[in-house]
């Protein structure tokens, strides 16, 4: 029988730091306590083929209910109570066109969701080192 994990397997790995605020009360400390990770990560920043940008590390945390309220209602979307909306955000190709959308839309459909809005996020682009800016894509959500 096969096994999931064989330690045989393992490779140098360079790690990865998690924190999580096990009490649902939101705090600045934790947005804190994850940028010291990252910034304890640089050697995993993966920066071979464009010292200027790295991997992709970051952060996931909770979007609060009430910034997202607002960004969307400058767009004419009026979202639901918190906890009866999910947010997708999408990597589209930087001249994404309405087939693109449509695309997820559908699958959205597909699958019993019902898509309320778009945005587009705001970027730094000016940071991104000339190989990844070549390539970045559209983010919207």
């Amino acid at each position: 029988m096969p096994r999931i994990y064989d330690p045989q397997n393992e490779h140098d790995a360079c790690g990865v730091g998690m924190v999580a605020q096990l009490d649902q009360i939101s705090s600045h400390s934790i947005v804190a306590d994850a940028l010291t990770i990252l910034e304890n990560l640089e050697h995993r920043g993966a920066s071979g083929a464009d010292p200027e940008s790295g991997d992709g590390a970051g952060i996931l945390m909770q979007i609060p209910h009430e910034f997202v309220v607002k960004k969307f209602k400058e767009h004419g979307v009026d979202l639901p109570d918190s906890g009866l909306y999910g947010i997708g955000q999408w990597m589209l190709h930087p001249e994404a066109n309405s087939s693109q959308k449509a695309a997820i839309e559908a699958a959205c459909v597909h699958f019993g969701l019902r898509v309320l809005g778009w945005r587009d996020l705001p970027v730094a682009s000016e940071l991104l080192g000339a190989a990844s800016k070549a390539t970045e894509p559209r983010h919207s959500m």
